[in-house]
């Protein structure tokens, strides 16, 4: 069974380092300091680490004397894990409401190529579901 983790249960900067680590796909703390934006200090990036790592976001490895930090969720299972955490919290469970408000914020933006990919996930999704 795949592991489910709380993505809607972390900081604005948990997610900048979350991001930052699936991006990378690992990172020491000087490596996370390093690209995130109005970097905190040092020791402010240990300690999200720390909080990221105990909520079972991250893990480390020793590598000499560093921590490299990884995502422990390939970042497939925590899109799909945050998608229903959103879903279920603001579209009352609906993948219908949440699609549908997706459309009506983005269809103006939408290729040609992008109104295809979604057809063809539509039809996947139908004869999967049937």
């Amino acid at each position: 069974m795949a592991k489910k983790l709380a993505f809607a249960h972390v900081s604005r900067r948990e997610r900048q380092i979350l991001d930052i680590l699936y991006r990378t796909g690992s990172a020491t703390a000087a490596e996370v300091q390093q690209a995130m934006p109005e970097a905190p200090s040092y020791s402010a990036v240990r300690t999200q680490l720390r909080i990221l790592e105990e909520k079972g976001h991250i893990r480390h490895e020793q590598d000499g004397a560093r921590y490299v930090y990884l995502p422990t969720l390939a970042r497939d299972a925590a899109r799909r894990s945050a998608l229903s955490h959103l879903v279920q919290t603001f579209f009352d469970g609906s993948a219908t409401q949440a699609i549908a408000a997706l459309l009506d914020h983005d269809a103006k933006r939408l290729s040609d190529a992008d109104w295809d990919r979604i057809e063809a996930e539509i039809e996947r999704a139908r004869k999967e579901g049937r």
